[in-house]
């Protein structure tokens, strides 16, 4: 059995080597088969069935699990469901040993979470530095835009108020309303 740490490289050089033989469209083919229909079925159904709740229990669990020192929040309210990750433990190994193939691996989240999100009725406003930190603020879909500005939604736990965010702002990518990686693509300044 692959360890959680091997997995990580492997995932890394697996989109890199996609990516080389088909391009982009055979990597999100992959993070949408592979995992959002596959890997992460426990996930599919825990959202599609109970949305918000489903949102906790999945990924509550999975969070503490991969950051038992809790790198992380989520906070959860009646119209929203956030992550704040402060220290992704498989962005941060790729990172500590220097394993950098595939051109953004932080991307692979929103390939998979995007499509599950669009059928469950979600949105999402989501940003990731590369460093393993990011952000995601979902919401039903159809409602007004929402207030993504710093601590609007998880107050001083919001991961944009570290000093290692704004290091270099120009490496931040962000999805708005977004639940598709082909929707708009904004690149943050």
């Amino acid at each position: 059995m692959i360890g959680c740490y091997d997995f990580c490289g492997h995932y890394e050089w697996t989109f890199n080597w996609l990516y080389r033989e088909g391009g982009h469209d055979l990597v999100r083919a992959f993070w949408d088969e592979a995992i959002n229909r596959d890997s992460q079925i426990h996930a599919r159904e825990l959202i599609l069935k109970e949305g918000f709740e489903g949102m906790a229990k999945y990924w509550g669990h999975t969070l503490l699990e991969e950051s038992p020192e809790l790198g992380f929040k989520i906070t959860k309210k009646e119209d929203v469901f956030r992550v704040d990750m402060h220290d992704c433990p498989s962005k941060g190994f790729l990172l500590k040993n220097d394993l950098e193939q595939y051109r953004d691996y932080c991307d692979h989240c929103m390939g998979w979470i995007g499509p599950l999100m669009k059928e469950a009725g979600f949105t999402i406003d989501h940003e990731h530095n590369h460093c393993g930190q990011c952000w995601w603020d979902i919401r039903k879909q159809g409602e007004t835009d929402a207030d993504v500005s710093i601590g609007a939604t998880s107050g001083d736990a919001d991961v944009r108020l570290r000093e290692e965010w704004t290091q270099d702002a120009a490496k931040v990518d962000a999805y708005r309303k977004s639940n598709d990686p082909d929707d708009k693509y904004t690149k943050i300044s």
